[in-house]
């Protein structure tokens, strides 16, 4: 496994990243058995790979996205947080941010893929301290001459998510936009998709997303915690499996 350094924005602070070819015992094996040749050829990691061996839960959403959604989707996030639940998403747009927000306020993994290259990219205090703590993974499929962000990286990022992630929080996705393509790839290869079980997402959940009802932090039957009940569907498979 290659090294090398990143200069992560803080004056005197350098971080080393690990690059992770396909041919790495920490390759996720899933990305070849999701992506097949679209799969990247080879992943940036700054922080916790072990992160990768846990069940987690991706985050895609349309950058627009109506505000009733939005505050739904805040509401959700902190429970998941509060849960434990391991969250990878892009984390790109404004909503998104704030729920990265929300997520480093807690004690759970969460991996962050920038639709660039890992060089020159800045992290913000909390989200250093995280990866200090082992508890952020900063994840790119870009090397580092892909110093910006545009709308063709933006969806193989989203297909990384997608492909790392055992289920997806869809909390909005545009009929016929990226978004929608992406998920509509993830519901093909029967990964558990949930959205918001509102007006404006009747098109997602008629393709097949499941309707995700928050209910405090318990889950209307009273016998299962969001973790567990978001893990519907492949409860018998062990964390981390095929991943690695």
């Amino acid at each position: 496994m290659l090294m090398v350094t990143m200069n992560t924005g803080k004056k005197d602070k350098k971080l080393r990243v690990q690059i992770i070819d396909l041919a790495d015992r920490d390759y996720p094996v899933v990305l070849q058995g999701r992506l097949g040749k679209d799969a990247p050829a080879g992943l940036y990691a700054l922080g916790e790979t072990a992160i990768l061996r846990r069940r987690l839960l991706g985050l895609i959403c349309s950058i627009q996205c109506p505000g009733s959604i939005v505050l739904k989707t805040f509401d959700t996030i902190r429970a998941l947080r509060d849960e434990g639940v391991a969250v990878v998403g892009g984390f790109l747009s404004p909503m998104e941010r704030d729920c990265l927000d929300i997520l480093l306020r807690g004690k759970q993994p969460i991996i962050l893929c920038p639709a660039r290259g890992l060089k020159g990219l800045r992290l913000g205090e909390k989200a250093r301290q995280a990866v200090d703590e082992g508890r952020l993974l900063v994840l790119s499929a870009f090397t580092d001459d892909v110093r910006h962000t545009t709308a063709a990286q933006a969806v193989r990022r989203n297909n990384l998510v997608a492909a790392l992630a055992d289920a997806l929080l869809v909390p909005y996705a545009a009929p016929n936009g990226k978004t929608w393509t992406t998920v509509h790839a993830a519901l093909a290869r029967k990964q558990p998709v949930f959205t918001f079980d509102v007006e404006d997402n009747a098109a997602l959940l008629e393709a097949g997303a499941q309707p995700f009802q928050l209910l405090s932090v318990q889950w209307k039957n009273g016998t299962g915690t969001i973790n567990e009940q978001l893990m519907r569907g492949f409860e018998d498979v062990p964390p981390g499996y095929g991943k690695m």
